[in-house]
């Protein structure tokens, strides 16, 4: 491995990985974060090079795997176009978003359609329209999640200090310090299985805060064959994380 001004060069299985190093002023630890667009590693100010070419070294499998999962096909989603029908996943399945003319914005979830309603033009409406989307996500995913929280809290006999969703560029969850649980905004295109796998994995972790055999075998006493799941994120998560971008990216 070798430095090269802001970059970290790692070797890695199937070539060379570059990785942008980042002084943060409020870490407490090295951090690595992995997007469509690359891998950065950032630390507290006064870290020893030495200590971030051994993080990355004992992180590299992982590095390559989550590089791996998140290289998002060339051909991505079409941008939203106010106003023009496109089709996007919605709980695993496709549906259409539609857009209808109304004095006041809101959706109507029609099953197969998702039609959401702004006032024209609907140019002038397109950051309602995102608003719009994230809310109906976030609300939808609220109500499952409450549900299955229930369930994994009274297995697990250990429960968050609350939970928080929002767009998250490559991690699908995260638990703080204070046992507050974020989960990724993207998960609402998900199937509600997918979802509810990284709920559970989450809520594990205030058990296990490690990724050890004994975490993983927190995780499927509480939920079983979570294998699938996690399958199904890595194959399609760069797709649903592209998606969530288009949907609700601020406007230019």
């Amino acid at each position: 491995m070798m430095a090269s001004g802001d970059w970290v060069e790692l070797a890695g299985r199937g070539g060379t990985i570059k990785v942008l190093k980042a002084v943060h002023p409020r870490a407490r630890r090295l951090r690595l974060s992995v997007t469509p667009h690359g891998a950065r590693v950032s630390y507290p100010r006064g870290t020893h090079p030495a200590q971030v070419y051994a993080f990355l070294r004992e992180n590299s499998d992982w590095l390559e795997r989550k590089l791996s999962e998140l290289r998002v096909p060339r051909r991505g989603p079409p941008p939203l176009r106010a106003g023009v029908p496109t089709l996007i996943p919605l709980r695993g399945e496709s549906v259409e978003l539609t857009w209808r003319e109304s004095e006041y914005p809101h959706i109507e979830d029609r099953g197969g359609e998702l039609r959401i309603h702004v006032p024209r033009p609907f140019t002038h409406a397109l950051p309602a329209a995102r608003n719009l989307l994230a809310s109906f996500l976030e609300t939808h995913m609220r109500r499952d999640l409450s549900r299955w929280m229930a369930q994994a809290v009274a297995q697990l006999g250990v429960a968050p200090t609350g939970l928080k969703i929002k767009p998250m560029k490559s991690l699908w969850c995260s638990l703080d310090s204070h046992d507050r649980v974020t989960l990724d905004l993207a998960l609402g295109l998900a199937p509600p299985a997918a979802l509810r796998y990284v709920l559970v994995h989450e809520l594990c972790h205030l058990r296990v805060r490690s990724h050890s055999s004994r975490f993983w075998a927190r995780v499927e006493s509480v939920m079983p064959g979570y294998q699938s799941q996690r399958d199904w994120l890595r194959e399609h998560g760069a797709i649903l994380k592209a998606e969530m971008e288009r949907l609700i990216a601020p406007v230019d």
